[in-house]
């Protein structure tokens, strides 16, 4: 099936999967849809879906999975740098927290990179005997492209700006809109349009557009629905709650989880090079975790130092007449008021003297 095609069909199923739930969902606390939401949700389906998805591929075509896959793990590094650009982190690379964040970024793109492109010795911890691809056939070179190592590789690095621009994108989204399933919907929504046009201006032939109950229909389905409709939604609301790099700095874990998947239903042998490269990668996600978790718990008490008392317990003594203090031809009724204007004197002197240190 034409890959563009599977993109396209990806966000048409995602939208349809999406706009319900946000209907019923966030239909009492979803705020107001304006323009700029609107304008916020088309970029984000333009970088995080028809564009970025288009571009990964077409640099596939062009290069190898293997080469691109490991582009790919470029993604951290790229959204660190943004994300410093536009304001939405720091650096603070003097603090321990800041060099924990970008040396554990720079930790899992090595990890990936080792992964990826060193085997090493085989390492049998276990065989299943489950090949899923063992009828199919090897995989056809050149069908959609021209081997083109230069251009594949550009493609490859603009497709990783354009995922790291999404994350950028929905985190200023989600600042003044934050319901996830409305702006995935909305994300969806605008994706399936653009992928829709680009595919027809690449594809006139009407039978490749044909779904039957087939491979392509579970394909599609399962993409839109599992692939963007929840990944997407669970990746907006974690941009919202922890940040683009926080997000980002999980995308070479799954190198990690395609190298067990490929050992268990795929027969596929684990070597050296996984096993070190994997062990990079989770060291890498966990000093990135560890930073942002030291950075937010000191931000948290230098808010919470800054913040000054709202109440002050202020005690006031009454001290009644004593007997002995009366002498006789004194009104009782006129001492009392004099202390009572005391009291209240000195309680008004306290709470401006209070008010002036605040």
């Amino acid at each position: 099936m034409n890959l563009m095609l599977v993109i396209a069909y990806r966000f048409i199923f995602a939208m349809v999967f999406m706009a319900p739930l946000a209907f019923f969902l966030e239909r009492k606390s979803r705020p107001k849809i304006t323009w700029t939401v609107l304008v916020q949700a088309f970029f984000c389906g333009l970088f995080g879906g028809s564009m970025g998805q288009n571009l990964y591929l077409a640099s596939i075509s062009m290069t190898s999975a293997t080469y691109v896959s490991a582009m790919a793990n470029l993604t951290p590094a790229v959204t660190f740098v943004l994300a410093i650009s536009f304001g939405l982190e720091k650096a603070r690379l003097r603090t321990v927290a800041g060099k924990a964040k970008v040396g554990g970024t720079l930790m899992g793109i090595g990890g990936a990179m080792l992964l990826t492109f060193y085997k090493g010795v085989e390492v049998n911890l276990w065989s299943t005997h489950v090949n899923l691809l063992r009828h199919v056939a090897a995989t056809q070179q050149g069908q959609e492209g021209s081997s083109n190592l230069p251009l594949g590789s550009l493609l490859a690095v603009a497709s990783c700006f354009c995922y790291a621009l999404w994350l950028i994108i929905q985190a200023k989204m989600s600042e003044g809109f934050p319901c996830q399933y409305t702006s995935t919907a909305l994300m969806t929504f605008m994706a399936s349009i653009q992928a829709v046009v680009y595919a027809l201006c690449r594809e006139r032939d009407w039978s490749q557009w044909k779904l039957g109950w087939n491979i392509r229909l579970l394909t599609v389905s399962y993409l839109g629905v599992v692939g963007s409709g929840l990944c997407y939604t669970l990746m907006a609301w974690c941009v919202r709650v922890r940040g683009p790099v926080f997000v980002s700095a999980f995308s070479p874990l799954m190198l990690v989880i395609v190298a067990l998947a490929g050992s268990l239903v795929l027969d596929e042998k684990l070597n050296l090079g996984s096993i070190l490269g994997s062990g990079l990668i989770v060291l890498g996600l966990y000093a990135v975790l560890w930073g942002k978790r030291k950075e937010n718990k000191k931000m948290n008490q230098l808010v919470t130092s800054s913040s000054p008392n709202e109440s002050e317990s202020i005690e006031i003594f009454v001290a009644s007449p004593n007997k002995n203090d009366i002498k006789e031809g004194d009104d009782v009724e006129e001492l009392a008021q004099k202390e009572s204007e005391v009291i209240q004197e000195s309680f008004e002197g306290k709470r401006g003297g209070g008010g002036e240190r605040a």
